[in-house]
């Protein structure tokens, strides 16, 4: 038999382990990011953690640096190209129409999701080749409201966390009637730029793509490239300045950005990106936008919709550098630390009763003695423990310990729980 050595196997690189206790912060955060969604008629999806790779292709955009150069792709015994997803909207959208969920009769479908997404990318700082995010998408509706929603429910969770210096920016890339007379008047600039050949490749594809290189060099040469908003149909400028007011008006402050594009080809109308100066270089925390011809590129009817993903690591790594401190529950509330065997089978079943009452409670495994458990009750984070000997249970009680104060009360085994759910507050 292959005998391994101690720590033969790292996770691979630019992945990460969660364990305790950093897994409860990433857990609070899931839970404070879905929280308003829960709360405005979203349901939610999961979907597998990998895709047709053609999904991706269409959906996300052949010429952007998540398909060529990011996606994990493989190819099954029967031939089938799959990829792990590098992201979640297609995925949600082509579930969304596979079950027909847009057929119910009730526009728009609100859903979102949490999980891992997977980019090859060089590892740093905040930006990882398998990441967390928490999404929402709302299909099949066409209203700047529903835009303003998305936005409002992302700013509303990130405050709700204690986080204060993340900045919105926001813009409008126009739609099918407006962008084409743009894409012209970009490309045109584009090409008179003395840019390499995979740059100049992507003029030709999508040159929105090229505005949102993040290489100095190339960003001094966009200095003077043709503004969007000069080029945007009536019905996109009302559409835009109407999501604007309902911003506004909910005390949401943001900042106009006319090179805003993000990284994907399916983003029409609004696209916004939530930014942390704290954070260096990978200062992007959340984003997303509306995607109204999505739908059309992956094969399903016409269905405008939008949604965002917010970043659970980057939004973990903000927080730190704000110095939040998230108030968590404690894992552990009440610890059994039992003096002989007869006192095993009570304290176990008193544990039992505890955690069915929904209080958090341990038990000191493996025939510890006093000292070691009680070690271990106050390195699990109990604010009281439970200690019984023969002695204490030929009285019928057990010894209630205040693992903050050190006071120390007898009980009833009979009211244990009731004693402890009435101190918990």
């Amino acid at each position: 038999m292959t005998t391994y050595p101690v720590n033969a196997f790292t996770a691979p690189k630019g992945t990460y382990d969660l364990t305790p206790p950093d897994s409860a912060t990433f857990l609070a955060v899931r839970e404070a990011l879905a929280a308003p969604l829960r709360r405005s008629g979203y349901g939610y999806i999961e979907t597998p953690g990998f895709e047709h790779v053609e999904l991706f292709s269409r959906g996300v955009g052949e010429s952007t640096d998540i398909v060529t150069k990011e996606m994990y792709t493989l190819t099954t015994k029967g031939g089938t190209e799959l990829a792990l997803r590098p992201e979640g909207t297609a995925s949600v959208l082509r579930a969304a129409l596979e079950r027909n969920l847009h057929k119910a009769g009730n526009l728009p479908v609100k859903l979102w999701y949490s999980g891992s997404y997977y980019r090859y990318e060089r590892p740093q700082a905040g930006r990882y080749r398998h990441f967390s995010q928490v999404g929402a998408e709302a299909i099949g509706a066409e209203d700047p409201a529903l835009d303003a929603e998305l936005i409002i429910l992302a700013v509303d969770a990130y405050r709700s966390l204690g986080l204060r210096d993340f900045r919105l920016l926001l813009n409008s890339l126009g739609d099918k009637e407006c962008r084409p007379a743009y894409r012209e008047a970009l490309q045109g600039f584009l090409r008179g730029l003395d840019l390499d050949e995979e740059t100049r490749r992507r003029i030709e594809i999508n040159p929105l793509r090229v505005l949102d290189d993040k290489r100095e060099a190339v960003r001094k040469q966009l200095v003077g490239a043709p503004a969007l908003r000069d080029h945007l149909c009536e019905a996109c400028k009302v559409y835009h300045e109407r999501v604007r007011q309902l911003l506004t008006a909910a005390g949401v402050v943001f900042e106009d950005d006319e090179k805003l594009v993000r990284g994907l080809d399916y983003y029409t109308r609004t696209t916004f990106e939530f930014i942390h100066d704290g954070l260096g270089s990978q200062s992007a925390v959340g984003g997303g936008g509306r995607y109204d011809g999505l739908s059309e590129m992956i094969g399903g009817p016409a269905l405008p919709s939008v949604g965002w993903a917010l970043g659970v690591d980057r939004t973990v790594l903000a927080l730190r550098a704000e110095g939040v401190e998230l108030e968590l529950p404690a894992a552990t509330e009440v610890y059994a630390v039992p003096l002989g065997d007869a006192a095993r089978d009570v304290l176990f079943d008193l544990v039992t009763a505890l955690r069915r009452a929904g209080v958090a409670a341990d038990f000191a495994f493996g025939g510890k003695g006093l000292k070691n458990a009680m070690k271990s009750a106050n390195r699990s984070g109990a604010r009281f423990a439970l200690v019984a000997g023969e002695r204490d249970l030929a009285e019928g009680v057990v010894q209630l310990k205040d693992l903050e104060s050190g006071d120390q009360t007898p009980v009833a085994l009979d009211a244990v729980v009731e004693e402890l759910r009435a101190r918990r507050g």
